[in-house]
């Protein structure tokens, strides 16, 4: 994880704010995890279709968005079939507070 990817995801809006709604899913979004098998968990995971609805962009776009972010180490995904699910990576974030506290 790079810094300056972290905050070239961050730099964008819409990106932000889905980082912002998934960090309360249960508040953002309809219940999740009825594509997931039992016996997975993906807990605080929202499906891409939920997060395209309330951004109200495209499919592509969103998914595109996401990508950018979990290859900036913000996110987390779990795919079952056709179904992504998208979740913060609090560890990463976590860890990103403490540098800028401490580093920057």
């Amino acid at each position: 994880m790079k810094n300056i990817d972290i905050f070239k995801a961050l730099s964008n809006e819409t990106r932000l704010n889905m980082l912002l709604w998934l960090k309360e899913p249960d508040k953002n979004f309809p219940a999740q995890g009825a594509h997931i098998p039992k016996g997975v968990n993906f807990e605080g995971g929202v499906c891409v279709g939920d997060i395209q609805e309330k951004a109200g962009l495209s499919q592509s776009t969103v998914s595109s968005y996401l990508n950018m972010m979990q290859k900036a180490g913000l996110l987390e995904s779990f795919r079952y079939g056709q179904w992504t699910y998208y979740r913060r990576n609090e560890a990463a974030i976590q860890a990103l507070a403490e540098e800028i506290r401490t580093q920057i």
